[in-house]
Parts: C-alpha cells; sequence; structure tokens
C-alpha cells in the first residue's frame, strides 16, 4: 500500500509541477508580453511607413552592402540574404580559432573594404558578433561611415548625424555595455529623409 500510495503522490506532483511550468506560466508570460511589451513580444518588426509591410526587426542584424547604407557587422551565420538564407534564424559564430587562416583571411577581407577610404575600422566592422545576428554598431563605427554615406547621397554630414543621435540605444540599464546605433533604424530614416527631400524639390 505505501508504494501504491508513494507512486499516486509522485504522480500528482508531476502533474502539479506540468501544469504550472508548461501551462500556467508560459501563458502568464505570453499575457504580460502582449499586453504591456506588445512591440516586443511580437518580434520587434519594423513596418514601412509608406506601404505598412514588413521591413526588418530590429533586434535582426540586416545586410545591407550598398555604400548609400551604414553596415552592420558581419555575420558568421549570414543571417537574411536572399533565397540562401537561413529561415529559421539560427544565430552562432564562426568558432574558428586565432590561429585559423581562415579567420585571418576574413579579417583581411573585411578590413580590406575599407582601406579605399583611408580608414583604420573600429573592431565591429571587420569582427563578427558572437550572435551573428547583432543588430548594432558602436558610435565610432557609424561615424567613420558618415563621409561615404553623405557622399554618396549628396547631402551634409550634419544632415545625417541627427538621425544617429535619434537611432542610439543608450546602454543596457544605464550601467551595461556602451552606446549603440541600430543600423535598420538609421538605414531607413534615411531613405524616409531622401523620399521626403525629394517631394519637397
Amino acid at each position: 500500500m505505501a508504494i501504491i500510495r508513494e507512486t499516486l503522490r509522485a504522480i500528482r506532483m508531476t502533474l502539479v509541477l506540468w501544469l504550472l511550468t508548461a501551462i500556467i506560466y508560459p501563458l502568464a508570460i505570453v499575457v504580460v508580453g502582449q499586453v504591456f511589451f506588445p512591440f516586443s513580444a511580437n518580434g520587434s518588426i519594423i513596418l514601412s511607413t509608406i506601404d505598412a509591410k514588413p521591413i526588418g526587426s530590429a533586434l535582426i542584424g540586416q545586410v545591407f552592402t550598398s555604400d548609400r547604407y551604414f553596415h552592420g557587422r558581419p555575420s558568421a551565420v549570414r543571417y537574411s540574404q536572399g533565397k540562401k538564407a537561413n529561415p529559421t534564424g539560427i544565430s552562432g559564430a564562426s568558432n574558428l580559432a586565432p590561429s585559423n587562416p581562415e579567420l585571418t583571411n576574413r579579417v583581411i577581407e573585411e578590413g580590406s573594404k575599407y582601406r579605399d577610404e583611408s580608414l583604420q575600422p573600429v573592431a565591429d566592422l571587420i569582427y563578427t558578433s558572437a550572435s551573428g545576428l547583432d543588430p548594432h554598431i558602436s558610435m565610432k563605427a557609424a561615424r567613420q561611415q558618415l563621409e561615404r554615406v553623405a557622399r554618396i547621397r549628396e547631402v551634409r554630414e550634419d544632415e545625417i548625424l541627427p538621425l544617429i543621435n535619434k537611432y542610439t540605444d543608450d546602454r543596457f540599464l544605464w550601467i551595461f555595455g556602451e552606446p549603440s546605433v541600430n543600423v535598420l533604424r538609421l538605414n531607413y530614416a534615411l531613405d524616409l529623409q531622401e523620399i521626403n527631400r525629394n517631394q519637397n524639390q
């Protein structure tokens, strides 16, 4: 009888824990997220102000190759690159050792993109992030690209600086990390600025 009693007790405890951890807790998190943080809970998707179509997530790094745009951090997983993109959005680093020639060659290749501009790029322009999905660059990295973007778009640098400042996120909890610029938000704001300028001409 004791074995049966203990078995039933164990089954009840398992059911209660399953109910708490598999149903009540996840539902509570979903409700709190949708009520208090709907933008973040739904992927921080940025919609076009022109046709309301999604243009990307503020939390996921996008690939910008045109000189008209600020470039984000390189990605080892090559997320969001057309039909060859990883549809699951799996993150990760290359895991290449510092002694690996492949890593050296990749860093040299990334750095050579800035050689023609006579720039000594900061680390976040040539090294991949740990997740491979980092949507931010440092303030210094943004300022290093400012002259190129302003020249290609044929605008003054001081017309772009307010946008860089506007889309700079503060330190996490005001003490961790450094202020960083959200590349997708900044580039989209540049496109809107150009559209408005052309309409007013």
